[in-house]
């Protein structure tokens, strides 16, 4: 039986597990009370943002990953840590946990990072209900990064690592966001946010995938409509003309400055297109986590370079030692920002 979202809303509750003896309740994002057993040792991540999450805050208790992580990827992570199994998800697009293999796993509780609507309420609530396993629901918003990082600790019983990890995403959001409120309207560009090899997906006025940008106070192209992810034409992008396009897509980044298309297109011309780095995770949104408070700082030497003088490499290699618990070498971190002009 595949764990899908459709299953779970309209299943039995047929895997039932007794519940286990648990501590008092802990109120998650949603405002629901997840009783949370004494002792965490065992946490299986919803999706992505939630295993970068934990990781992040307390690696030992990740029961496994997402998805398999290469090794360029794990050469910025702890190694054992990193070559933890496959479990995959039970949230977001390819949703692919199987309920057998979730309960054999036998987790202490569930996390899930990013959107508290209705529909992951009912998800969770479906979950728990059939096996037994306390599942919290975290606001993945950038601007809750530092609530959510208390709120982990709080559920899994490492508030020290948690307090230590949100003061300095509070120091870093209060520190940037004081220099770019002093900066003109005038003087924020207009910023195109491409994804995928033709660079014609985009984030709309209010994605989760163009918040850092947005928080940043830059003039978002796409951020006349609200919504996700939209594909747009060229056309329309032409019609735009963005000042500084940032990518993710690394054939995008090399094939754009040489295409006919986009030549007339202000940052094509400026030569201010910027490919995210991506390693371990990327730094604006792919996917969007804690791994978005480095990328805060390259988005924000970006576009106000004036403004930004703190050397990248630096603050990369504490936020690395920090966060992901591996000290990268000078040739890392160059390697990481390879992709940067």
């Amino acid at each position: 039986m595949m764990f899908t979202r459709r299953t779970l809303l309209a299943g039995s509750t047929a895997f039932f597990i007794a519940p286990r003896a648990r501590a008092a309740a802990v109120t998650d994002a949603t405002g629901r009370a997840i009783a949370v057993p004494g002792t965490v040792a065992r946490v299986f991540p919803a999706g992505p943002p939630a295993a970068i999450l934990l990781y992040t805050v307390a690696p030992d208790l990740l029961l496994g990953w997402t998805r398999a992580n290469r090794p360029d990827e794990c050469a910025f992570l702890l190694p054992d840590i990193c070559k933890r199994p496959t479990v995959g998800r039970l949230t977001g697009r390819g949703n692919t946990a199987n309920l057998e293999s979730v309960l054999a796993l036998k987790p202490d509780l569930i996390i899930d990072v990013g959107s508290t609507s209705t529909t992951f309420v009912s998800l969770a609530e479906r979950v728990q209900e059939q096996t037994g396993i306390p599942y919290a629901l975290l606001d993945g918003r950038f601007a809750a990064t530092v609530s959510t990082l208390r709120k982990v600790g709080e559920l899994i019983h490492r508030p020290a690592a948690a307090d230590a990890l949100a003061a300095y995403a509070q120091q870093t959001i209060t520190t940037i966001k004081a220099r770019v409120d002093a900066i003109p309207q005038s003087r924020r560009p207009r910023v195109y946010y491409a994804r995928g090899p033709r660079g014609l997906e985009t984030g709309l006025g209010g994605s989760i995938n163009v918040e850092t940008i947005e928080f940043l106070g830059a003039r978002n192209v796409a951020g006349e409509r609200k919504g996700g992810l939209a594909v747009v034409s060229i056309e329309q992008v032409l019609v735009w003309n963005p000042d500084i396009i940032v990518t993710i897509d690394r054939d995008f980044a090399a094939n754009v400055r040489n295409d006919p298309q986009w030549a007339a297109v202000a940052a094509v011309r400026a030569g201010r297109v910027y490919l995210s780095p991506t390693l371990p995770f990327g730094w604006v949104d792919f996917p969007p986590s804690v791994n978005r408070l480095i990328g805060l700082w390259w988005l924000a030497e970006i576009l106000y370079p004036a403004h930004f003088p703190e050397d990248l490499r630096a603050l990369a290699r504490d936020f690395y030692t920090r966060f992901y618990h591996v000290t990268p070498s000078g040739a890392d971190i160059e390697r990481v920002l390879a992709g940067r002009d």
